[in-house]
């Protein structure tokens, strides 16, 4: 090959024109380069095992083409590019493809690696694109036997078409080899082969030149084999390739497996997709926006704009919605804490009729989500419940209580009494056996659920509050085991303020003190502007006081002294139990109320309710059974209030309210 090519260098050289050249000297070079890649490019095409037979043939064949193209290339009226970059771009590196052939159809029709490997010996004349085939083919037939892909790395075989693909990658065509490097991959090869080595790096020198469903499919079918190989480089450039051409996206499909594959690996390239999903959304069906959907949970990505847009179309497109895409968009929905009114109406509506084919796993991951989002449909729950005591034999007690904890974050309790009655006793049949063998965390979550439900009996107090499992939170360091803990403080406060008959365990005093992260909260607008209405009322710093931590686990907005005369009186002296540890030693005068204010926030309610949700229903609970009258300062009443005067008031009439309740009963 090195000989022929030196002879029709000098064949080219000796058939140039004498004399002046009528072109530049670096146009003359740039085609004589582009000629010569050309010829050499025709030579490459005749087999090997040929090449001694029609060699002179070929020769003769490539002279007569280079005297023609050479002749035509130095004619005065040939047009010629002004670089040698522009020259090289318009050539064609890769020949037409083909017809099928016969081995074509013999690769297709393999059901065994060994026909496969046959084709070899066979007499069949495999150039390279049928040897990327069969290791294409090979790979696929061996995706659901693994244990059969170490020996057919040790098959000479099988080594001969590797060689043989290596040998002539250049040739390969672009889609036989994408497709190629994710096959090598899926076989395993070892980090060192030399053969997948050849492959990568003419992927990488063909990434500009790939068209972009190549690119795409690189990115969905191989990032993961790239990123545990540690091929970094030809990763980086894939994604700086596809966030570069983006616009060259053309469908729904190939945005959404981007997304999901290629997207959290590229920042650049996630703000791409999303804009491109925003062009596309009109087109998306119902398969489309789940997998969008449930691509930005999985990246916990909380993207508006596209939010909004899938919910959009939701809503307005009548399309049939099967169950398991209203499960998934309730679950991406309540994953991203994002509340549309239309769609969640929407999917509970269509999730009803299909809650007594659930299983129990999806009724609680279904329950789960809309408690997330806040979002009670009382029907929908009431199906749950039932669905439930249908299958209170085989229900698994993890799935029982991730239903408990829904129900008691929206504080829900089936409005039917021999449903609820039914529902709870089997709550407690349950928990009777099994609840010391869960996780201490889980342990305490349902027992709260149940204080929050009212249906927490004595035993199930006593489970979570002895010593043997509490005592791994008291020095709680992480976020989630300070909520644990929290909940222990509320178990605790139930134990002592709603069972009067209980005998103990209870925490220790020690940890009944308030820590600071408790009271290190931002102080919101509606917070501060109560605590400065109310200051203005008291008219002296003794007769309030304000963010008052209890030892119940509940911190008190504002807290006062009123005597039988409605007349504010100083906190100092008298006694509080509440406070940790108790104070003061002077009991209350006879007739005098003790008023605990708490505000309740936008967040404090379920969506599109003014129903409190189960923590903050429990929060008021404690506190009245604590001895207070509880002043409620609702967010919507409040936002209503324009003047000092008009808040002022306001307060003064919820407190009059409150006293005049107490003494009615």
């Amino acid at each position: 090959m090195k000989g022929d090519f030196l002879g029709l260098w000098n064949h080219l050289l000796a058939v140039l024109p004498a004399g002046p050249c009528p072109q530049p000297p670096a146009a003359m070079a740039a085609r004589l380069v582009k000629r010569c890649a050309c010829l050499l490019r025709e030579a490459t095409l005749v087999p090997p095992a040929a090449a001694p037979a029609v060699a002179p043939v070929g020769r003769l064949r490539l002279a007569q083409v280079g005297r023609r193209t050479l002749t035509s290339a130095t004619s005065p009226g040939s047009h010629f590019p002004r670089s040698l970059s522009g020259l090289l771009e318009k050539e064609r590196v890769f020949s037409a493809r083909p017809q099928q052939q016969e081995v074509d159809r013999l690769i297709e029709k393999a059901t065994r690696p060994e026909e496969l490997l046959e084709l070899l010996g066979g007499g069949h004349r495999l150039h390279e694109n049928h040897a990327a085939l069969v290791l294409i083919q090979l790979s696929r037939l061996l995706s659901d036997r693994p244990e059969h892909k170490a020996s057919l790395v040790r098959d000479a075989r099988f080594q001969q078409l590797l060689q043989l693909v290596s040998s002539q990658i250049a040739s390969v065509w672009h889609g036989p080899l994408v497709r190629l490097l994710r096959s090598l991959y899926a076989l395993a090869l070892p980090a060192a082969c030399k053969q997948l080595l050849s492959v990568e790096q003419e992927v990488r020198w063909r990434l500009r030149r790939l068209r972009y469903k190549h690119l795409a499919f690189l990115a969905e079918s191989s990032t993961a084999y790239m990123q545990q190989r540690g091929s970094q480089e030809l990763l980086a450039e894939l994604l700086v390739s596809l966030e570069r051409r983006w616009a060259e996206i053309e469908d729904s499909r190939m945005v959404v497996a981007l997304m999901a594959k290629a997207g959290p690996l590229s920042e650049p390239l996630m703000n791409r997709l999303e804009d491109k999903c925003l062009e596309l959304a009109e087109q998306f069906g119902p398969e489309e926006l789940r997998r969008v959907l449930v691509t930005l949970a999985a990246q916990n990505r909380r993207s508006v704009p596209l939010l909004r847009a899938v919910s959009y179309h939701l809503v307005q497109k009548p399309f049939p919605l099967t169950k398991g895409i209203l499960l998934d968009l309730a679950y991406a929905y309540g994953k991203l804490g994002f509340q549309q009114t239309q769609v969640l109406r929407r999917l509970a509506a269509d999730l009803l009729p299909h809650v007594p084919s659930l299983a129990s796993g999806e009724v609680a991951r279904c329950a789960k989500s809309f408690a997330l989002l806040k979002w009670l449909s009382g029907p929908l729950f009431e199906a749950f419940a039932q669905h439930v005591l249908d299958r209170a034999q085989t229900v698994p007690v993890p799935h029982l209580c991730n239903v408990l904890l829904a129900f008691a974050h929206l504080n829900f309790r089936p409005e039917c009494p021999e449903q609820e009655d039914q529902f709870f006793s089997l709550v407690h049949e349950k928990l009777d056996s099994e609840l010391t063998g869960l996780h201490p965390a889980l342990q305490v979550d349902v027992v709260w659920a149940l204080c929050v439900l009212r249906q927490a009996r004595e035993a199930e107090l006593r489970a979570v509050l002895r010593p043997e499992l509490h005592s791994q939170f008291l020095e709680a360091k992480s976020p989630k085991d300070q909520g644990t803990f929290r909940k222990l403080l509320h178990v605790n406060a139930s134990a002592r303020l709603e069972h009067p008959g209980y005998a103990g365990p209870c925490l220790p005093a020690a940890a009944l003190l308030p820590r600071l992260s408790a009271l290190d909260g931002k102080v919101t607008p509606l917070q501060k502007e109560l605590q400065d209405t109310l200051k203005g009322l008291l008219g002296s710093s003794d007769r309030g006081s304000f963010a008052v931590p209890t030892q119940y686990g509940w911190i008190l907005d504002a807290e006062v002294l009123l005597d039988p005369d409605g007349q504010f009186l100083p906190l100092r002296n008298f006694v509080a139990p509440h406070l940790a540890p108790p104070s003061g030693s002077q009991p209350l005068p006879p007739g005098a109320k003790r008023l605990a204010f708490l505000r309740w926030e936008f967040p404090s309610y379920g969506s599109r309710s003014r129903d409190l949700l189960g923590r903050f229903a429990l929060a008021r609970r404690h506190v009245q059974a604590a001895g207070f009258l509880v002043v409620d300062v609702p967010y919507y009443e409040w936002l209503d209030l324009k003047s000092e005067w008009q808040k002022g008031a306001y307060l003064k009439d919820k407190m009059r309210k409150a006293v005049a309740e107490e003494l009615a009963k």
